[in-house]
């Protein structure tokens, strides 16, 4: 990409507000995670992740990006490898709404929370819902990195299903980041075992590295596919979202047959 991307934490408070005066009042929130991602990943994967696409977008269209959240809601890989840092879903919960409300203060508007961690999506969801109901002069939007779009979904899910980790997908985008991080000589492939199951189960009774999925797949060509694929896909979204209004202001009425299902 040509451009650079606009780094909120690189602005002066005066940059913001030119920014601001110029029609930008949209901000991406990066939030991640600090967690064990196998043998051969760094636990920083989940925020590396989201950082890359929300910059990646902010290279394109101008948003400013958020500096990243780095700590999720990772309880679910256990206390069996070193290297996890957790917060409660209420702590992170808490934390995103008052960084929103801080958002709004500076003149942003919409604010879009960009997931990097899978078990981050319930206590986002929480957090969603507190925006909108403590900050209704705020648009806010929650998206994770893998559900950008159908073809990001698949790129990530093909290996793994729902419960991929330290995948094919999350390995290659990082051999085309951060190669230096990585170290394929010790990538191991797990299957997902947990298909069969009713109930929920913490990664250690599931996996025997903490990988769901085809590590040892991995190569640079599909992480810079994985990548470009969700920051086009999500470069459009927002070029829409920056005009758009609320489904009262544009909803036009449509001729539609519904039928119920047989």
């Amino acid at each position: 990409m040509s451009k650079r991307p606009v780094r909120w934490d690189e602005l002066s408070w005066s940059d913001l507000a030119a920014l601001r005066a110029d029609g930008m009042d949209l901000a991406i929130l990066p939030v991640g995670a600090t967690e064990q991602h196998g043998h051969h990943l760094p636990t920083g994967v989940d925020s590396l992740s989201a950082t890359a696409v929300a910059e990646g977008v902010s290279a394109e269209i101008g948003v400013p990006v958020l500096p990243t959240l780095p700590y999720g809601c990772s309880l679910g890989h256990s206390r069996k490898w070193p290297g996890t840092l957790s917060l409660r879903p209420a702590t992170l919960s808490l934390a995103v709404a008052e960084i929103a409300d801080w958002v709004l203060a500076s003149g942003f508007s919409r604010l879009l929370i960009l997931n990097g961690h899978v078990t981050n999506w319930a206590p986002l969801r929480c957090a969603l819902e507190t925006i909108r109901a403590d900050l209704p002069d705020m648009r806010i939007a929650l998206r994770n990195i893998w559900q950008i779009s159908g073809d990001v979904d698949a790129l990530y899910s093909y290996d793994g299903g729902t419960n991929w980790h330290a995948n094919d997908a999350e390995t290659s985008l990082m051999l085309h980041l951060r190669p230096e991080l990585v170290d394929m000589k010790k990538a191991v492939d797990e299957p997902d075992r947990s298909t069969c199951c009713f109930f929920s189960y913490t990664v250690d009774k599931e996996s025997e590295t903490g990988v769901t999925g085809l590590a040892a797949r991995g190569d640079a060509d599909f992480g810079k596919r994985v990548l470009s694929t969700a920051v086009n896909a999500l470069s459009a979204q927002l070029r829409a979202a920056l005009t758009e209004r609320t489904p009262l202001e544009d909803w036009t009425p449509q001729a539609a047959v519904f039928e119920r299902p047989v």
